[in-house]
């Protein structure tokens, strides 16, 4: 492990969201790297710091006092008939509404389900000897390597040019199946492209969301699903996903 991918994960060592595999590799750099040591040292000392810190602000009791003043007189109950009455209509709206509450529920929860296997596979990816399958910095290299192994491969699009270099591509594993993941660097961060097939044809905007630390971008666009993930900020994975996008409707325009 490298002292680039040992900095990646301090913190979610320090959180202990790492798996068993994970921490022994970077509990293991940490021995032999007196640079890495000091960093943890550092990050463990400031969260001891910030937990013994008394942050929380006590209100007064005449803070509550004044509350339940203003609060106004309680209303006369409502008779049992009126309860029945307002549960009943209730009932039908609920039963109307119930399907559909649900399945958006669903969806938000396989959603976010989805993206923390992705994380997952990011994290996987910058494992020594797993980020690449194929190394290449030509889109034609790295485009047929995936046909045969995907029902649809994935678009390369070298965006060097753009200041986010392509370096080649693998398959991983998302949702119990095969996927494309596009490998870019900016500087020394790295990028992964998630592409999967989706029944879906509608354009989902771009939305960017943080888990265990990562930036993460995902969209969809004809028939594909996108996950953009990596450490660098928010600001330079929105570029990232613009200069993508706009590329990929050059090419389809042109």
């Amino acid at each position: 492990m490298t002292c680039d991918e040992a900095q990646i994960l301090l913190h979610a060592l320090l959180d202990n969201e790492l798996d068993a595999g994970h921490t022994r590799e970077v509990e293991a750099h940490i021995a032999s790297c007196p640079a890495c040591a000091a960093e943890f040292a550092a990050q463990r000392e400031m969260k001891r710091v910030l937990a013994d810190t008394k942050l929380r602000y006590s209100a007064p009791a005449s803070l509550r006092a004044r509350i339940e003043a203003s609060i106004p007189q309680a209303r006369p109950q409502p008779s049992r008939r009126s309860v029945l009455r307002g549960f009943a209509m209730g009932s039908a709206v609920s039963a109307l509404a119930a399907t559909g509450i649900v399945a958006v529920v669903l969806r938000q929860d396989d959603q976010q389900r989805i993206l923390s296997e992705v994380v997952s596979a990011h994290l996987r990816s910058l494992q020594a000897g797993h980020l690449i399958d194929v190394v290449s910095t030509d889109q034609h290299t790295v485009k047929p390597w995936f046909n045969g192994k995907l029902d649809v491969a994935p678009p390369v699009i070298d965006l060097t040019a753009q200041g986010f270099t392509l370096v080649g591509g693998r398959l991983d594993y998302v949702d119990g199946r095969a996927i494309g993941a596009v490998v870019y660097k900016r500087r020394q961060h790295v990028i992964n492209l998630f592409v999967a097939q989706t029944s879906s044809t509608e354009h989902r905007p771009p939305k960017t969301q943080t888990m265990q630390g990562f930036n993460c971008r995902r969209w969809g666009e004809r028939g594909l699903n996108f996950w953009a993930v990596s450490d660098i900020g928010a600001d330079e994975l929105t570029e990232f996903v613009d200069k993508f996008e706009a590329a990929m409707r050059a090419n389809v325009e042109g």
